[in-house]
């Protein structure tokens, strides 16, 4: 047997062995019949399991569905052919061009599983059935816990279509605070000219109360004052008053509307207002 080869790394790209045409003449092909889909369980502890291989047909390895193919090193790359396609994924493909050929191959996985097999040429046997497709499962509970973790490697493909993606969500975001910053300087830019000072109400009933001023833009209505209570707040419509939400913090009403008439209260202290004309 000759010594193992490196035949594709980490990258987990596809890399089929390059090897010269062998010297011998092939002999004349047998009808070779697919077996059905098997299922082959892979443990450290016991003798690799035998995949029989057809005459320049192609068989089908399929690691855990949580896997993909890491390394694959091979015995035999002149007489085989071994294929993992283009991009990182589960399957490699296998593929005999010498008839009654053996060789070993093993195959590390992006959890650090690793799967040893012994690969037959079948043609000259009187069971002419080879291995269509073999499903791969770990025997080894250490092996089974691995596949819940993370990858331990994680092909260059895959490495640089994340920096990728990571490098164009980090861009959006940039341009989206970029946006949003911009449309707060906007706003407060054009903030002052939003503001409405055009309530009117008794200066010497406000004083006592508290009140200092009063003004709305074109959403809230602000009341602004120092009081030893907080007073409650009347919205009049209809010359009917009504008791409204707010919100108060540090001496500040802030109301969730435009308020044309209303007055503060604390018991028997009233101070009605009127929204009037805009006043400087």
């Amino acid at each position: 047997m000759k010594p193992p080869i490196l035949i594709f790394v980490a990258c987990g790209l596809a890399v089929t062995a390059v090897a010269s045409a062998s010297g011998s003449t092939a002999p004349e092909a047998k009808h070779l019949e697919p077996n059905v889909p098997r299922t082959i369980t892979v443990s450290e502890a016991a003798t690799p399991p035998v995949i029989r291989a057809g005459l320049l047909q192609s068989t089908l390895i399929l690691l855990p569905a949580e896997e993909k193919v890491a390394n694959v090193f091979a015995g035999d790359t002149v007489d085989w052919v071994f294929d993992g396609g283009h991009v990182a994924s589960r399957f490699i493909s296998i593929k005999p061009k010498v008839a009654n050929s053996t060789t070993d191959v093993h195959i590390v996985s992006d959890h650090g599983n690793e799967y040893t097999l012994q690969l037959r040429e079948v043609s000259g046997d009187e069971d002419l059935h080879f291995d269509s497709k073999v499903f791969i499962t770990p025997g080894d509970k250490a092996a089974k816990g691995k596949l819940a973790e993370l990858p331990v490697f994680v092909p260059a493909s895959e490495l640089d279509r994340v920096k990728q993606d990571a490098a164009a969500a980090k861009a959006a975001e940039i341009a989206e605070r970029k946006s949003e910053e911009s449309k707060i300087e906007q706003y407060r830019s054009q903030y002052p000219g939003t503001l409405h000072f055009d309530y009117t109400w008794d200066q010497a009933k406000g004083k006592e109360l508290g009140l200092q001023q009063i003004w709305r833009d074109d959403k809230f209505t602000y009341l602004r004052g120092q009081f030893q209570e907080t007073p409650a707040l009347y919205e009049v419509k209809d010359k009917k008053p009504s008791f409204i939400n707010f919100y108060f913090n540090n001496g500040l009403y802030t109301v969730p509307k435009e308020l044309e008439h209303g007055y503060l209260a604390i018991g028997k202290q009233k101070v009605e207002f009127h929204r009037t004309g805009e006043r400087n």
